[in-house]
């Protein structure tokens, strides 16, 4: 995840609590939200955006596999 998308998604955020709020969705609502959205934003920005699967070293080692070793 780039640092300049963090400043979009931070706008974003606070747009939609904004638009909640004016639509009358009480706090705690909102903060349940939140709470529940926290593990996998926290996952997002721990991991950096990486997907773990299809980097450089996967690729070589499965070639290795393909090939028979050789």
């Amino acid at each position: 995840m780039k640092r300049k998308q963090l400043g979009l998604y931070a706008i974003a955020l606070a747009i939609l609590i904004v638009g909640l709020a004016f639509a009358g969705v009480p706090l705690q609502t909102m903060l349940f939200g939140l709470l529940v959205l926290a593990c996998p934003l926290m996952m997002m920005f721990m991991m950096g955006g990486h997907g773990g699967h299809g980097g450089p070293d996967e690729q070589h080692h499965d070639q290795h596999h393909t090939t028979g070793g050789s």
